[in-house]
């Protein structure tokens, strides 16, 4: 699985200590900004950038996770896009939930609301929790991507 994570200036420290626990634990994983902290960058611009990059991914599961202040901009902004599925997270449970039944592909995490650890902690639920495939949950998605 290759993951790809982007976050605004609220999540630019959270991004670097996600991107070391990531590497540490083996996954392929893309750094798509912001490379400096930058307190007048724009959230839209790194969930527009994961986004791109997990479209264009070889992978046939890509994910991606997002990291802003409250984590809420930058859920609405990956969730223009059709085929995206993210969800902001504060506990594992939700992140376990948001896998089993609606398939996330893109984590949202809120840097004002949760450290280091808990972050972690809910990372490790998000990327070790499965689709459960219901055919209802699939139905539900399909009639996601075909909204607007």
């Amino acid at each position: 699985m290759k993951i790809y994570l982007g976050a605004d200036h609220n999540g630019f420290e959270l991004k670097k200590q996600l991107l070391e626990y990531l590497r540490r634990n083996h996954y392929e994983v893309s750094d798509e900004g912001d490379m400096s902290l930058d307190p007048e960058d724009d959230y839209p611009v790194f969930a527009s950038k994961v986004v791109a990059a997990m479209r264009s991914s070889s992978d046939p599961e890509p994910r991606g996770i997002l990291i802003c202040g409250s984590g809420q901009g930058i859920c609405i902004a990956a969730n223009r896009f059709k085929g995206i599925r993210a969800s902001v997270c504060h506990s594992a449970d939700e992140a376990r939930s948001g896998r089993n039944d609606d398939d996330t592909n893109v984590l949202c995490l809120p840097a004002r609301q949760v450290d280091h650890s808990q972050a972690e902690t809910i990372l490790y639920a998000w990327l070790n929790t499965g689709f459960a495939g219901a055919p209802r949950f699939k139905r539900r998605i399909v009639e996601l991507d075909e909204l607007g």
